[in-house]
């Protein structure tokens, strides 16, 4: 099995620079696409409501993630607090959009990946991390000292920066991106976000590039590559067709793929129709039908 990339740049003594060069795109702010320019290291809040202080929701083995991902010892997942969307539907609400968690500097957050090894972690699964970067990395600079060898999982909405992706290069091991719509016009008005697929799709084909098709060990469990999420709205508000086929295109037919039925009326959504009703069987029937008819060969569906 190969070694997490994180292990060779820390030996290199790569690492400490690249979490050096992320801390300098804090203040002013230009980690993500909103390049806010908020003064973070000043304790300013950027779009992404963080100041510079990281804070962490919790840590915990996760075992409903893809089979590659939770293995039967679980993916050892951190979820970080704040986003940079505005979901109308976001199901982690607490999390992302109220900001639950509790502060931690570098030295805790280093603890506490390895302490997720300890409990036989697969691997390390930072959920929604984007605007938590430079944070991300100066704790790995020191978890790599304190033994931690297992993958890094970057767990991210899509909406990322490319030029920041290009210092993460080396670093992440198993991208898990959502590609979460086809029509920049709904996510503008479900999650509150300018030119999103251009964006995530930019982001994704870099992420791509750095990582390539999912590899798996002996076990079946991921050790490198990309695995790409959209989750299926409804009333096709994800633009599920267009997705799909831009992944197919772009990507091919080898990529993985996870086609998520998991939509229900979470935070907002309840006050926002046509969120306000479930998913229907018939609705996803329909887009499961789109993904076998583009051919592809990797990725899951779910019933």
């Amino acid at each position: 099995m190969p070694e997490p990339g994180y292990l060779t740049l820390h030996r290199r003594g790569e690492l400490i620079e690249r979490a050096e060069k992320l801390e300098r795109l804090l203040s002013p702010c230009r980690l993500c696409p909103w390049e806010c320019g908020a003064e973070r290291t000043s304790g300013h809040p950027g779009r992404c409501r963080s100041t510079n202080q990281l804070k962490v929701s919790s840590t915990n083995l996760h075992f409903g993630e893809e089979p590659p991902i939770s293995g039967q010892r679980g993916s050892g997942t951190i979820f970080l607090a704040n986003c940079t969307l505005r979901c109308l539907f976001c199901q982690n609400y607490p999390i992302s959009q109220m900001g639950n968690g509790v502060e931690m500097g570098a030295q805790e957050l280093a603890d506490e990946m390895v302490a997720l090894q300890k409990k036989g972690a697969h691997n390390i699964n930072l959920v929604t991390p984007t605007h938590w970067t430079a944070h991300i990395v100066r704790a790995l600079s020191i978890a790599a000292d304190r033994g931690l060898t297992v993958p890094l999982v970057w767990n991210t909405s899509g909406y990322e920066r490319v030029e920041t992706l290009r210092l993460l290069e080396g670093i992440v091991d198993i991208y898990l991106p959502d590609l979460k719509y086809g029509d920049d016009a709904n996510a503008l008005s479900l999650s509150g976000c300018e030119n999103y697929f251009a964006t995530a799709t930019a982001a994704i084909s870099e992420m791509f590039r750095q990582v390539g098709l999912l590899e798996v060990d002996s076990e079946g469990i991921g050790v490198k590559g990309l695995i790409v999420r959209h989750m299926v709205l409804p009333q096709n508000l994800s633009g599920t067709p267009g997705v799909l086929s831009w992944i197919r295109e772009n990507l091919g037919s080898e990529v993985s793929v996870a086609l998520m039925n998991q939509y229900f009326p979470a935070w907002k959504a309840a006050s926002s129709p046509p969120l306000d009703k479930p998913l229907s069987s018939e609705e996803y029937a329909l887009q499961r039908e789109t993904f076998f008819s583009l051919g592809f060969n990797n990725g899951w569906v779910q019933e």
